[in-house]
């Protein structure tokens, strides 16, 4: 009972420490980028600087309260945050809020998609890889794990675009849907933001096979760069799974080799997955711009990409600032599912 007591208090501890880290984590960050779009002087000088008169655009920035110290436009900034307001954008005149929660589920959706293809590819084949370590099939994945990690997502994306759009026909080139199947979905009155799940909600297996084919390639796009890393991950700890004490202990007790890899060795390689995932959800967000233009994925990525080109800073900002708080949530949430899966994390 006390060994018990003891692990839950340690347990308690380690997720209070990890939730606190949060505080300072997220301001660090959303400082960061205050100073960073600052630097480049007021956003509206950036935004519309030569296409409006110096009387327009000293009485626009006086509006926006750019004219004031910089330290109270930070104060406002970060109150303004813990309210909910991120400001207007400067380019089309929207909240950004309004902004990050119309296209932030694209963005999760897409994500979400990579994360399945990076585990149906990076886990399986990180474990063939191990368990036939220093031969031909370890050789070969492990070059396809290096190039997939290497290779840049916005030219793989265009490679898949070339191949199974272009050539062979096989998905469409670009978007969510098609016209008939948004059009389907509306007269349905589906408008979750996730298009497989209003595609669901319409009933017709046409428009659900319709959203899947158009999400195919850009989930493997931006999938295969985290596939790479799980798969060098597992194949790693594989090994050393496979040379324990408890593995020769099953072997001399005639378990065959298939039970011992599904049943005894897998699961202690992919602690460093859970570990890891952390990382790779920011560097997922990263990859997404990238994909999203490529694929024109109207989601975040897609949304930044186009007021970087406006130069829309207040935009930029805010949209930053979101995907700095996913990741550091993200983070909180890796590290305390590692906790329970593996009690030495919290030691």
């Amino acid at each position: 009972m006390a060994s018990r007591s003891s692990a839950g208090s340690a347990l308690g501890r380690y997720i209070l420490v990890r939730f606190l880290l949060i505080i300072p984590t997220v301001f660090i960050l959303v400082t960061t980028v205050f100073v960073l779009m600052r630097a480049t002087g007021d956003p509206i000088t950036a935004a519309l600087g030569g296409r409006l008169t110096p009387d327009q655009l000293a009485e626009r920035i006086h509006a926006a309260g750019y004219d004031r110290p910089i330290l109270v436009q930070y104060w406002e900034y970060l109150t303004g945050i813990f309210t909910g307001d991120f400001g207007t954008t400067i380019s089309d005149n929207r909240p950004v809020i309004e902004v990050l929660s119309q296209y932030g589920t694209a963005t999760l959706e897409l994500a979400t998609y990579a994360v399945i293809v990076a585990l149906l590819l990076g886990v399986p084949f990180g474990m063939v890889s191990g368990y036939f370590r220093d031969r031909l099939p370890d050789a070969v994945l492990r070059i396809l794990a290096i190039l997939a990690y290497a290779t840049p997502v916005f030219f793989a994306g265009l490679l898949l675009k070339l191949v199974f759009s272009v050539w062979l026909g096989w998905f469409p080139v670009a978007g969510r849907v098609s016209t008939d199947g948004e059009i389907e979905m509306q007269i349905a009155g589906a408008d979750s933001g996730f298009m497989l799940v209003d595609a669901f909600a319409t009933g017709d297996p046409a428009v659900v096979l319709d959203v899947i084919s158009h999400a195919v390639l850009p989930a493997a796009a931006l999938g295969l760069l985290t596939a790479g890393v799980f798969l060098r991950l597992v194949r790693t700890n594989m090994i050393g799974t496979l040379g324990a004490d408890y593995i020769d202990a099953a072997r001399s007790r005639g378990v065959g080799e298939r039970r011992l890899v599904t049943k005894h060795a897998w699961r202690p390689a992919l602690i460093p997955i859970i570990t890891v995932a952390g990382m790779q959800i920011a560097m997922l967000l990263v990859g997404a711009v990238l994909t999203e233009t490529t694929f024109e994925w109207r989601g975040l990525g897609f949304q930044l990409a186009e007021y970087l080109q406006a130069r829309d800073f207040v935009a930029v900002q805010g949209i930053v600032v979101l995907m700095a708080v996913v990741v550091a949530v993200t983070n909180f949430l890796v590290d305390i599912i590692a906790a329970l899966v593996d009690p030495r994390v919290r030691y």
